[in-house]
């Protein structure tokens, strides 16, 4: 299993981090037997798998229902899981008793969006013994007040306030930061002044690896192509086109044959 501290490394060796997200035991043990790094359990789940339009449904008690599934299909991988809407913003004793529901669930780490008025719970949460991941730039947990799912970052005082942040996690523990939907050469300095590895989504190449939802990068989505996003196969017509021939064999009796019945 690929550790932290395997990330630090391979950032001083500027080699690729890989990251995907998987939400489900059958999708974990697929990815478990690749060269994948590491497994993001994303709030993006209600949407995903839930078909919520944004991740603010997502919930402590759901996130740990799949965290536990995908836990028991990746037995190889760093399972790092989000810390769903307001989980961590709910006094100390209530938010590290949602941390230790996830990671009692079979997480390896935590993700928490955003910076500001996170920095002394992530202190905290990293002196007790997990490590956490940040996540800055487009933080879908912030989509009412951020308008919509919009590229951030684009103008100067958005640029200096991302990379101070940026900075801020860095030292409060975070161990790596996603960076998503900001503009490539924000994310190239970022990149540069940090110690820690950066994971971009929409972030250009001058990050310490990539990361994307596997749905999506498996095609998946149908009608869903975000710039950022690059298809590594047409599951959706894959799929469709299976289901569709054993429903013909059916239809025409081709399906079972004798080898697939019991005497």
């Amino acid at each position: 299993m690929a550790s932290i501290l395997k990330f630090q490394d391979m950032k001083k060796l500027s080699k690729g981090i890989s990251m995907v997200t998987c939400y489900d035991y059958w999708s974990a043990r697929i990815i478990d037997g690749t060269n994948i790094d590491a497994i993001l359990v994303g709030d993006s789940l209600a949407m995903v798998m839930h078909g919520h339009k944004d991740t603010i449904l997502a919930t402590v008690e759901l996130m740990c229902m799949h965290v536990g599934a995908v836990a028991r299909g990746a037995k190889q991988k760093t399972i790092i899981v989000d810390m769903p809407f307001l989980s961590f913003r709910k006094g100390l004793t209530d938010s590290m008793n949602s941390v230790l529901r996830i990671i009692q669930s079979g997480a390896h780490a935590i993700k928490i969006e955003g910076a500001k008025g996170n920095l002394e719970l992530i202190s905290h949460i990293v002196e007790s013994g997990i490590p956490v991941m940040g996540h800055l730039g487009l933080t879908p947990q912030f989509v009412n007040q951020l308008g919509g799912f919009k590229v951030q970052g684009k103008q100067k005082e958005e640029e200096e306030e991302i990379l101070q942040s940026a900075i801020a996690l860095e030292r409060s523990g975070c161990f790596a930061i996603v960076l998503e939907c900001i503009p490539a050469k924000l994310a190239g300095v970022i990149t540069e002044k940090l110690q820690i590895p950066t994971i971009g989504i929409g972030a250009g190449p001058s990050v310490s690896g990539q990361v994307l939802v596997l749905q999506d990068m498996l095609g998946m989505n149908s009608g869903f192509s975000p710039k950022f996003l690059k298809t590594y196969l047409d599951g959706y017509q894959m799929i469709k086109n299976a289901l569709n021939d054993f429903d013909e064999e059916v239809k025409t009796e081709k399906f079972p044959l004798e080898n697939h019945c019991y005497y």
